[in-house]
């Protein structure tokens, strides 16, 4: 297939894009906007082994300069896309240049939320950003972090194996408990304690006062004043979605995709965190994670290429804090219950949610490496389980599909 692909993102996505298509025989030409002066790359390292000190930021890229250029992949580093007109099928940029596309692919991913006021906190989003945390990291040295969701507490854990001094002020009276549920979110927050972490629950924040930037005091809700060399700001993140709103796309929590991840308009395709996905099974949802980056340009780009694939998988993220290390799939709440397989004492076991029907929407394994694709299996299965046999190590997993018995 002839004709000229833009790719408007910097991260996962976009550079699974490309490679999707060149894999699936386009020949034409495709060009990368990419906004920040990096080559596209992966985040999760950036709360992890970059911020540790454990990978410099050439680990972070999923190709290399050269690797564009033996695929013929024009990239545009430091230029935004400020503007896409449809009717002409051609993207503005900040540079002043138009790009011309028969097929345009919307990765723009996501930014942080920011603290009201706007005050010059630090934040993590880009590779930059880790960077620069990185080096206020270590012995004698101060961190405080408004909020406990993933970000933060994967921060959290990074910092005090460096030696930093770290508290955590959250406004919900665990950390994750609105998507883990109280039995898994308390063992969370109990980790952090047993590390040192100063973590304050049903704790908000009323102000922040930047002293040498991004250090400063914050103001907690109850009158309390916590002082920190940093202040990290982890409050959730927002998709960006301002070109597709500008361009008249239909835009809710997202960039609306069908199942196939093709937006209101069929020559513009939206991947990873901003893609409002109508998914096969589990219905309209929008999932801020690496697996999603990863797998959605495959079935994007044979879209693309005049293809009619769905995006079926089921989203999936992991963590690792401290001896903590797990593998998520599904799609729950903290509403649902939670069923436990092992011994939580050791981290070493499974966790399972359950509907009101015995469904189980999401599983968790914790240190066990072994059951995802059990775990995924019964998911998909869509059918009850026995919640003691779920809960009984002696019963296999792959028994459990089916018919309550």
């Amino acid at each position: 297939m002839d004709g000229s692909m833009v790719i408007i993102g910097g991260g996962l996505a976009a550079a699974k894009t490309v490679e999707a298509l060149r894999d699936k025989g386009f020949d034409g030409a495709i060009t990368v906007l990419a906004a920040e002066a990096h080559l596209p790359y992966e985040r999760p390292p950036l709360s992890k082994d970059l911020l540790a000190g454990k990978a410099e930021p050439a680990a972070l890229y999923p190709f290399d300069a050269d690797w564009y250029a033996r695929h013929r992949v024009d990239v545009h580093t430091g230029v935004r896309a400020t503007k896409i007109d449809r009717a002409g099928r051609f993207v503005l940029t900040d540079q002043g240049s138009a790009v011309h596309y028969d097929k345009l692919v919307l990765a723009t991913g996501s930014r942080p939320r920011p603290f009201p006021g706007d005050p010059e906190v630090a934040y993590l989003r880009t590779l930059d950003d880790a960077q620069a945390l990185r080096a206020r990291l270590g012995e004698g040295k101060s961190l405080l972090i408004v909020g406990a969701g993933w970000i933060g507490l994967e921060v959290a854990a990074t910092a005090r194996a460096a030696g930093t001094q770290v508290t955590v002020l959250e406004p919900q009276p665990l950390p994750l408990v609105k998507i883990l549920g109280e039995s898994i979110a308390e063992l969370i927050a109990d980790l952090h304690r047993r590390h040192g972490v100063h973590l304050h629950l049903g704790t908000g924040v009323a102000g922040i006062d930047v002293g040498d930037a991004p250090g400063g005091r914050v103001r907690a809700d109850d009158g309390t004043v916590y002082e920190a060399d940093t202040v990290l700001v982890g409050i959730g993140a927002i998709p960006e979605v301002g070109l597709a709103e500008a361009a008249g796309l239909a835009v809710s929590n997202g960039v609306d995709v069908d199942a196939g991840l093709a937006t209101s308009d069929p020559n513009i395709f939206a991947v990873g965190d901003i893609a409002n996905h109508d998914h096969p099974v589990l219905g309209r949802l929008r999932v801020e994670h690496w697996a999603t980056a990863l797998h959605q340009p495959a079935v994007a780009a044979a879209n693309l290429l005049g293809h009619h694939e769905q995006y079926t998988r089921l989203p999936y993220f992991y963590t690792d804090q401290y001896e903590f290390g797990m593998e998520y799939r599904g799609h729950a709440s903290g509403e649902d219950r939670v069923v436990i397989r092992g011994d939580t004492d050791t981290l070493d076991f499974l966790a399972f949610w359950l509907d009101a029907d015995h469904r189980v929407l999401a599983g968790m394994n914790v240190n066990r490496w072994d059951d995802g694709d059990d775990i995924a299996a019964l998911i998909a299965a869509g059918t009850p389980v026995d919640p003691d046999a779920l809960a009984d190590p002696a019963v296999r997993l792959d028994t459990l599909a089916g018919p309550l018995r």
